[in-house]
């Protein structure tokens, strides 16, 4: 069976109208609509001979045997958050079947596994990453996972159990990975960079480190008509200012550095009054962990001193952080050479969005993404869109990567 990248796309159009609406993507984890596209992959995968398993933490495997115990992993996810976009996780998990049935007519001197990872996206319980922080072995702490519960009051661990899997025994699925001599991934970029530089792909190199933090500015509440400006302890004036000096920040950093400012939170939030209290979300993101820690270090300055000229209090309390995970250095190389070979010209970028390639990489097993263009960089939104001979680029550079890996860790 030839490599058909055009059969790609037309599956991916397939799955659109089974699991889709006006809305856009109804895939999410852990409802009727993800397992009926997961049943869906299945008899898309049955024809290739792969031995289907789905392990302790709902990932669904397909394992083609080769002429070695040691795997060659391409992976993916089916499930989407809602409203979502047709190519989002679904891409990956296509366009690998797709360089599968190739593999499974020529023959492979290594096992091959698509893994179909189970809820990345964390649309339902907010915990991204599930299924692939289990096999990886960094799964957060068991307690805090049983205390989630969705928008209608349903557990996690009750949803988890409707489709066949014990919340407790879900870091069983860790051998999975034992074999496994590198790991490829496919994704939609979900940004801007690659169209704004007119390229179709581009490979990763690896993902972003994250700094989250909530910050309370506190100053004194007063009367909105009767207080002089020169005298106010507004609470909103450092949130503000801050805001305002995340770019210059950034920009000083370097390196594609980002800072967002996410939401305030004021109160007493009425118009008649000066604000007392802001509490102010701000997310950091590098490739580089030094360079982190300076976006952190500069915007604490920064708020300190806007304080201080503010006569108000400011005070910090770290929400949630991930170290920078970089990609596999010689994958990299590969995956640039397939893409030149493919299209003409790569571009190395980051990513700043997480993927399940970030669990892989940080249980140390070498690791690399290829990204295409996404049109307008739109992405979870039922405009998320990519040109169809891009698509088909894409499949065809997954294909020639997973050709070169091959032959590098046979």
């Amino acid at each position: 069976m030839p490599l058909d990248p055009s059969r790609t796309v037309a599956e991916l159009r397939e799955l659109q109208e089974l699991t889709g609406d006006e809305n856009g993507a109804q895939r999410v984890a852990w409802t009727d609509t993800w397992e009926r596209a997961r049943a869906w992959l299945r008899e898309k995968v049955a024809a290739t001979g792969a031995v289907e398993e789905v392990d302790e933490a709902g990932n669904q495997w397909f394992t083609l045997p080769g002429g070695s115990e040691r795997e060659l992993v391409l992976g993916g996810h089916i499930d989407s958050v809602p409203n979502g976009g047709w190519l989002d996780g679904c891409l990956n998990v296509m366009a690998a079947v797709e360089v599968l049935r190739r593999v499974a007519e020529e023959g492979t001197p290594l096992t091959v596994r698509v893994v179909n990872w189970a809820d990345e996206e964390g649309a339902r319980f907010g915990r991204s990453l599930f299924g692939s922080s289990a096999a990886g072995g960094s799964m957060a702490d068991q307690d805090e996972l049983r205390q989630r519960r969705d928008a209608d009051g349903i557990a996690l661990p009750d949803a988890l159990a409707e489709h066949g899997v014990d919340l407790d025994r879900a870091l069983k699925a860790r051998p999975q990975l034992e074999n496994a001599v590198a790991y490829l991934e496919l994704h939609i970029e979900q940004g801007p960079v690659l169209e704004s530089l007119d390229l179709p792909l581009g490979v990763v190199l690896g993902t972003f480190g994250v700094e989250r933090h909530q910050i309370t500015w506190r100053g004194q509440a007063a009367h909105a008509g009767s207080t002089p400006m020169d005298q106010r302890r507004d609470a909103l004036a450092g949130a503000a200012r801050l805001e305002l000096e995340l770019r210059p920040i950034a920009a000083e950093v370097g390196d594609g550095a980002v800072c967002t400012s996410g939401g305030v939170v004021c109160k007493p939030g009425i118009v008649t009054s000066v604000v007392e209290t802001a509490e102010q979300l701000l997310d950091q993101r590098h490739l580089d962990a030094t360079k982190l820690a300076r976006l952190l270090s500069l915007a604490r300055e920064a708020s300190e001193r806007f304080a201080s000229e503010e006569n108000i209090d400011v005070e910090w309390n770290r929400i949630w952080g991930i170290e920078p995970i970089p990609f596999d250095d010689r994958l990299i190389a590969l995956a640039e050479e397939s893409i030149q070979e493919i299209a003409g010209a790569c571009h190395r970028l980051p990513s700043g969005p997480l993927h399940d390639a970030a669990e892989v990489a940080r249980a140390g097993i070498p690791t690399v993404m290829v990204f295409v263009q996404s049109l307008r960089g739109l992405s979870h939104t039922k405009l998320e869109d990519t040109k169809s001979e891009h698509l088909e680029l894409s499949v065809r550079a997954l294909d020639r990567l997973t050709t070169k890996a091959l032959e590098a860790f046979a």
